[in-house]
């Protein structure tokens, strides 16, 4: 008899939402676990320096119940991953809260393990004397200093505080700041599934029903893994998978579509093979995984000051011909305005950054076909300072000499700009910045990661 594991990803993101029909016809008894990712950094630092959650609560606890109710009724285990977006600690407690009201709500009892990733900073210091924390490409300079005072720096946990939780009784397990893929290629890796079809499977699982060839609403798979393949099959019965589509999904938030880095190993996609089973499910073979040095990559993010932001619209075709030199007058002009106002004090404490959307506002200089001359043009003007107050005057400034500033072409008073919000001056609060693109060593994979066990 062919051995097998089957389990289910009922979205990419938790928050993100599913239809409870689908996901409740995939429940069967013979599904071994439940997973759901519920982190990003998409969305930068703020999330995990600023103890912010991706989604709203109402979604978060929406998908929650959804998931709760059913896998308790058939006995599976959940298993959620990077809870609350980063996975901090109080993301993390934030997560559990909600679980608790839900188990309250519907009289529910059940074991919950919390796997924490926030470690000890004084623990993270000492393997940074020890040579044990080393850089990526390209990570910024580190010190004592910087790890002692980030406002939160999490490790990217493996797969082994998911195994660890279950086998101690866990029927729901939440996790801090994990890594996507070791949600779903860990109890099948315990249980003795070639390693290198759980670690691909998880790949592609984390990000729910993704690589169906049309996803349209955001629905899960049903994975299957035996000995010498798994299988792909959509929950919904208007979502297919195809070879195509499957393997694409290499391509997908990975600088080697090949070859890809986890806690313990590598993942190596050269040799996978992709075939459809019918017109709907695809099985992969051949994908294999390498062990190397334990390792678990570092996110901290570390607060900078405030932000202020102003967007206006450019539609002057004359203004629009001579942009890249009105933009430089434009700093210059507001560069000197902020030191009449703020004094020559404020000189290297501030910073005001220009994005033009429709021109290079998404790649920059590495924009690789910069148009001559555009329609119109989206300007983004943020001020970052010490202090709201300050970050709010230095771009009202900004935006008034930018709504009037000329060009050569012009004679006389103009309006440059169209302003899609009022007020156009918008305070964004305190700003993050990440601080840490690094990977620690580690002697056993769980010395970071504390799991603490409830009762509900």
């Amino acid at each position: 008899m062919t051995r097998k594991i089957r389990f289910i990803s009922p979205t990419g993101m938790l928050g993100a939402g599913f239809s409870e029909s689908y996901f409740r016809a995939a429940l069967s008894p013979d599904i071994a676990f439940v997973g759901c990712d519920s982190g990003s950094i998409d969305g930068g630092p703020a999330n995990l320096g600023g103890n912010e959650p991706i989604f709203p609560r109402a979604a978060i606890k929406r998908d929650l119940r959804v998931l709760i109710l059913g896998t308790r009724e058939f006995d599976i285990p959940l298993m959620i991953g990077s809870c609350g977006g980063s996975g901090g600690s109080w993301n993390l407690n934030w997560t559990w809260e909600i679980v608790q009201e839900i188990a309250h709500e519907e009289n529910l009892h059940f074991k919950t393990a919390l796997i924490e990733s926030e470690m000890p900073r004084e623990t993270l210091i000492q393997k940074y004397n020890d040579g044990k924390v080393k850089a990526l490409s390209p990570a910024p300079a580190i010190d004592e200093d910087i790890l002692r005072n980030a406002d939160h720096i999490v490790g990217m946990m493996g797969a082994e505080g998911y195994v660890e939780a279950i086998k101690q009784g866990a029927q729901v397990v939440l996790a801090g700041r994990s890594s996507d893929s070791a949600i779903f290629a860990s109890l099948p890796v315990d249980q003795g599934f070639p390693p290198g079809l759980c670690w691909h499977a998880g790949k592609i699982m984390e990000c729910g029903g993704a690589a169906v060839a049309q996803m349209g609403k955001q629905e899960g798979l049903i994975c299957t893994i035996t000995d010498d393949a798994f299988t792909l099959e959509p929950v919904s019965p208007d979502q297919k998978c195809t070879p195509l589509s499957v393997a694409a999904h290499a391509l997908y938030e990975t600088s080697d579509p090949y070859f890809m880095l986890e806690p313990g190993g590598e993942m190596d996609l050269s040799n996978a093979v992709y075939e459809a089973v019918d017109d709907r499910i695809v099985a992969v073979k051949g994908s294999e995984f390498h062990p190397k040095p334990y390792t678990v990559k570092l996110e901290g993010a570390s607060a900078i000051g405030y932000r202020s932001m102003i967007l206006g619209g450019v539609r002057d075709p004359v203004l629009l011909e001579s942009l890249d030199s009105w933009i430089d007058e434009l700093k210059q002009l507001v560069a000197n305005e902020v030191e009449n106002v703020q004094g020559e004090s404020i000189r290297g404490k501030y910073q005001v950054s220009y994005k033009v959307y429709g021109k290079n506002g998404v790649m920059g200089e590495r924009e690789p076909n910069p148009p001559e001359v555009c329609n119109e043009v989206g300007l983004l003007i943020v001020a970052l300072a010490e202090t709201q107050e300050i970050a709010k005057t230095i771009v009202a400034s900004a935006g008034f000499i930018a709504l009037h500033l000329s060009v050569p072409a012009w004679e006389g008073y103009l309006s440059n700009m169209a302003f899609p919000i009022s007020p156009h001056v918008t305070d964004l609060g305190q700003a993050y910045r990440f601080m840490l693109n690094h990977v620690v060593e580690l002697d056993e994979p769980l010395e970071l990661h504390q799991i603490q066990y409830k009762e509900i």
